[in-house]
């Protein structure tokens, strides 16, 4: 049972990070960047995992909406023999720092969900797994909205989307908030259901003090900046990879 527990926990559609527990007082960036949403879509991905030994495949679906000055995200996995182990939600607005959440809900197999919750009006960060609390400054993210600002962001200016930009985000999950600082690498060729498609790896270095996750991630131009892939690397070797199969635009 305890690698079926450790899979549960790893296969997050959003970004998944270290859960290093960080103080209130660390950094936390906030700047304002041009920013426009890719348009709204229905998006299936392939999974593949490997955890402690363990391979499967399944399946990762993304409900993507954004207009009229707000947007929504709600995202499933399903693995082969567990059917659906994670199932999480990002809702709020879209102001001048792009998206600007103001709950995250998640859900994963035989565990109790919990809720990340941006105070507008009290400009505080909450969470029901602890009563640690961060500021609002501005452009604030939760793991499942991450990838999405960044195409936002990409969709607004693209040209500063080269290999050496580094953006970095404070984002919030389960009982805390770090900041993901993102780091453009190259264009690639990426294959996706519908075939090879030219991407922009970002990638996400784990944090410098304390082991942790890398995250990649692949965002296609010409497909409105949509994350085409993602895949979570362990230290030791394990890994969620998720590639686009195919979009049905809304």
């Amino acid at each position: 049972m305890k690698k079926h527990t450790i899979l549960y926990a790893t296969l997050l559609m959003a970004f998944a990070a270290a859960q290093s527990v960080q103080a209130a007082d660390s950094e936390h960036p906030s700047v304002k960047r041009p920013s426009n949403p890719p348009p709204s879509a229905d998006l299936s991905y392939k999974l593949q995992v490997k955890q402690s030994g363990l391979s499967l495949n399944g399946v990762a679906t993304v409900q993507w909406r954004a207009g009229e000055g707000k947007y929504s995200i709600a995202a499933e996995s399903r693995a082969a023999i567990f059917g659906k182990v994670v199932e999480n939600r990002s809702e709020g607005a879209i102001d001048d720092y792009g998206l600007a959440p103001v709950t995250f809900h998640e859900k994963r197999i035989r565990k109790d969900p919990y809720t990340t919750s941006f105070k507008r009006d009290a400009k505080t960060i909450a969470f029901t797994e602890s009563d640690t609390t961060y500021p609002i400054l501005g452009g604030e993210q939760d793991r499942l909205s991450a990838q999405w600002q960044l195409a936002a962001m990409a969709r607004a200016a693209p040209e500063k989307f080269k290999p050496g930009s580094e953006f970095n985000l404070f984002v919030a999950g389960r009982r805390d908030a770090e900041v993901w600082s993102f780091k453009v690498t190259k264009t690639e060729t990426i294959q996706i259901g519908s075939g090879d498609i030219s991407a922009v790896h970002l990638v996400k270095e784990p944090p410098a003090k304390s082991p942790g996750q890398q995250v990649d991630l692949w965002l296609a131009p010409s497909m409105d900046w949509y994350p085409v892939r993602v895949r979570f690397n362990d230290p030791d070797g394990d890994f969620v990879d998720q590639t686009l199969e195919k979009v049905a635009k809304k």
